[in-house]
């Protein structure tokens, strides 16, 4: 069960949505801070858009409960849940101007500040750097302007919660960087509680003050990009969340680091950020250490492998490497060929499963 917040801004409590057999959604508990950046990442299937349908009201759960602020708001319609709503889609009327299409959530809440219709349309055409396009057709927009046009359709009541879902994944990549940048400051500069689903995990760092990883409906992991990233806490969440190497092995000796039988070898393991049961000899271990980590030439668990495959990035090169039949990745600025040593500090290793 995830640690819920003390006072949240929004709260899902063993949440589950059921269609027949099949659990959408299975026993979810998260909690989302005032003003926080939240973002849901997984594959297709982990339930993410459907957590996010269930936070804006579009489907109820079948048991659990959401809160907003600590209230309840199982039965109350989305127009009464004070949330905004980015769609994959933008879901713009095409026989609305864009002036007409920011306003159009208007119909059901009075501007917040006391100004105009008219004057809330322009601030947010502002603030989502569209100045004056409020005649203009949502037709006659490039994709990235139509979905920051959603996004100012979304804020203009004013809501407590935006919620997104997908809102970059039919942009290019280069354009989805530069909207990235923009919603984040957009969200910091109106400090609203926001809730972004995406399946892109670069996206889910680059944006997030916190992150949950789905999987079969629920959180394998709930906490910042980079502990995400730097200690996952289980082989799910290793492999899923950017590259990595995941080796397993059975525990020779335990001190501070773990000596861990891997094939015809044995590498030490750190065990400062482990915090499950502890390790003893005998136990069986998957750990991972992230490409970038792996350094060439290293006297520190040392590994021979060769070169399979290489992928230029321009920064770096993707090196894949073949270590005695298992698949290596390694990150570097040199050009490699051939047979290679690699190797690893053991404190760049981490734990993210023990079995008996």
């Amino acid at each position: 069960m995830i640690a819920l917040a003390s006072n949240p801004a929004l709260q899902l409590d063993g949440v589950t949505r059921r269609y027949g057999d099949t659990a959408a959604v299975d026993d979810l508990s998260l909690s989302v801070d005032e003003g926080e950046f939240f973002t849901l990442v997984g594959p297709s299937g982990c339930g993410k858009t459907t957590t996010l349908r269930l936070i804006a009201g579009f489907e109820e759960p079948t048991s659990g409960s959401v809160r907003f602020g600590g209230r309840d708001v199982a039965g109350v319609p989305p127009e009464n849940r004070d949330v905004g709503v980015v769609f994959q889609n933008y879901a713009l009327f095409p026989h609305m101007t864009v002036g007409e299409n920011v306003a159009y959530g208007l119909n059901f809440a009075d501007p917040p500040g006391g100004v105009s219709d008219d004057e809330r349309v322009a601030e947010l055409l502002e603030l989502v750097d569209l100045p004056g396009i409020q005649k203009r057709d949502p037709d006659s927009l490039s994709g990235g302007q139509r979905q920051r046009v959603a996004m100012a359709r979304a804020l203009a009541p004013g809501p407590e919660v935006l919620l997104l879902d997908e809102p970059m994944s039919a942009l290019d990549a280069k354009l989805r960087e530069q909207l990235r940048v923009q919603v984040r400051e957009i969200q910091q500069q109106l400090d609203i509680t926001t809730v972004y689903v995406t399946h892109d995990q670069e996206e889910a760092l680059a944006v997030s003050d916190r992150v949950a990883v789905l999987a079969d409906g629920t959180a394998e992991q709930v906490g910042t990009p980079r502990d995400i990233y730097h200690r996952p806490t289980s082989r799910f969440v290793a492999e899923f969340v950017g590259d990595n190497n995941v080796f397993d092995g059975q525990v020779r000796t335990v001190d501070d680091t773990a000596t861990v039988a891997v094939g015809d070898g044995e590498l030490s393991v750190g065990l400062e950020d482990w915090q499950g049961t502890p390790i003893s000899t005998g136990d069986r271990l998957a750990f991972c250490v992230r490409p970038e980590s792996m350094v060439v030439g290293s006297d520190s668990n040392c590994l021979t492998a060769t070169v399979a495959s290489a992928e230029f990035l321009g920064e770096q090169t993707r090196v894949y490497l073949d270590w005695a039949g298992r698949d290596l990745m390694v990150r570097t600025r040199e050009s490699l060929d051939g047979t290679v040593t690699v190797g690893f500090d053991p404190a760049d290793a981490h734990v993210v499963e023990r079995r008996d």
